[in-house]
């Protein structure tokens, strides 16, 4: 068993190797610690426990369940598959002191993973991170457990279903009967993951209609490398779109936490114009003003839109467990990073994939406009930008060695653009003159170097990453 270490967005690893249950069992009980320091006297303190699709994770949540429970804590556990934001949502409308979440996202098929979730359905922040990391008993120490079917009849584990609370937030949240009968044809794709079945239900029924892919249960992710809501992963659901003559592609990942979309040529509409578009359309179609938070990692055009708009922008690093407990402090309208992964006020400050493809079918039906129409209006307001990313899978023995040559680097251009910044808040992000940036970042999730840009220069993305690929060489 190796050390257990809490990234970007809690701990995954590969089942059967690292991700065990005896490893699962120690990181429930880590958690456990953490929140019963957290519980008021006098009160039982309850936490909700959801999981995914892949291989055994109804029985690893399981096996947390029976965790908690052996360390006095109510057990909220939900009755099937479900959403990343229906679990953070159960948080609340439960009044739980936080969750464990069974799911790696959208990593590859041979992983699972444990997400930790605080009081407010939100990430735990950094030091809580820590915290929980320092509570995990070592591999040769016991680990308290009461068996299921005791829990159960003690009290201490009760089965849910937390659909109805979540579906009423939503429609507060967003009008679903114009979208229902706006007669659009939408395909959805689940990704073989969480998020299956919930546009059906949500939208389903009326003029629009809705033709739905990859959503049964699957954990090897036929059609895709991982259930990333990219391409090409997406592939097969854009072109499904342009074959069908469909007016969208509505994409959720893994855990339904991240939103993925394409427009009506089949085109792969990205992460970062996507969210360029969520906050055009709560700044200008629904008149929201507050904070945007952002990852270092995502757009460029949110700045310009917070000073059209007059609102403010916060940077923030890469994950959840940064973006959250900025956007409670601000009051943000909307927070989010380059992922895919959106939060909104109002909700839980956690991602959101359903919302955040509601919101966007939204704009279609308040505006009349296809996608790419949609793209071309925010453009009109912050101009064009481009953006790309490529993965490198890292040796770990390298792993120091690139970070010292990238925080020594010091490129005057970079692409034939002259460098006039370097942020090394989160990785190394190098600022260019014309308003786009490089940013080089191993990722806090799997063993990969990231190499993203924007630019606001369609020719140079290709350039750009692969001066960033060259500078990280060792």
């Amino acid at each position: 068993m190796s050390d257990i270490k809490f990234g970007t967005d809690g701990w995954r690893g590969r089942i059967a190797e690292d991700y065990t249950f005896a490893n699962v069992r120690r990181c429930a009980h880590g958690f456990a610690q953490y929140i019963l320091a957290r519980a008021p006297k006098g009160k039982k303190p309850t936490v909700v426990i959801g999981h995914d699709k892949r291989f055994q994770s109804e029985d690893f949540a399981a096996a947390a369940a029976e965790v908690l429970a052996a360390n006095g804590i109510k057990v909220w556990l939900t009755d099937g598959a479900t959403p990343t934001p229906t679990i953070a949502f159960a948080v609340i409308a439960k009044g739980a002191l936080g969750a464990i979440n069974i799911t790696a996202s959208h990593n590859p098929p041979q992983d699972n993973g444990f997400k930790v979730r605080g009081s407010t359905g939100g990430a735990v922040d950094p030091e809580g991170l820590k915290e929980i990391e320092a509570n995990i008993p070592a591999p040769n120490q016991p680990v308290p457990t009461l068996d299921f079917d005791a829990a159960v009849k003690k009290g201490l584990i009760e089965r849910f279903d937390p659909s109805a609370e979540y579906i009423q937030q939503l429609k507060r949240l967003v009008k679903v009967k114009p979208i229902k009968d706006a007669g659009l044809k939408i395909v959805v794709d689940a990704m073989w993951g969480n998020g299956a079945g919930w546009l059906p239900r949500l939208i389903g029924g009326g003029k629009t209609v809705l033709h739905e892919i990859h959503n049964t249960r699957n954990p090897i992710f036929p059609e895709m490398r991982r259930p990333e809501p990219i391409p090409p992963n997406v592939d097969v659901g854009l072109r499904t779109t342009k074959q069908l003559g469909y007016d969208a592609c509505c994409i959720t990942d893994g855990d339904a936490d991240r939103c993925g979309f394409g427009d009506e040529n089949g085109r792969f509409i990205n992460q970062l114009w996507v969210y360029g578009l969520l906050a055009l359309y709560l700044l200008e179609i629904r008149g929201k003003r507050g904070a945007i938070v952002k990852t270092l990692s995502t757009t460029s055009m949110l700045e310009k839109l917070g000073k059209l708009y007059n609102v403010p922008v916060f940077e923030t690093g890469v994950g959840f467990k940064y973006v959250a407990p900025k956007m409670l402090e601000t009051q943000a309208m909307i927070g989010g990073e380059e992922s895919g992964g959106f939060a909104f006020g109002g909700h839980v400050p956690e991602r959101d994939g359903i919302l955040a493809n509601l919101f966007l079918l939204d704009f279609m039906v308040q505006t009349g406009k296809k996608p790419s129409e949609l793209v071309e209006l925010l453009f009109e307001k912050v101009g064009p930008h481009y953006y790309d990313r490529i993965d490198t899978p890292i040796d770990a023995a390298k792993r120091e060695a690139i970070k010292a040559k990238l925080a020594q680097a010091q490129p005057s251009r970079i692409a034939g653009v002259e460098v006039v910044g370097k942020n090394m808040t989160d990785g190394y992000k190098f600022l260019l003159a014309d308003g786009g940036w490089l940013l080089i970042r191993m990722s806090g999730t799997e063993p990969l170097m990231r190499v993203y840009c924007e630019t606001t220069k369609k020719k140079l993305v290709r350039a750009i990453l692969e001066e960033g690929t060259r500078l990280a060489q060792v």
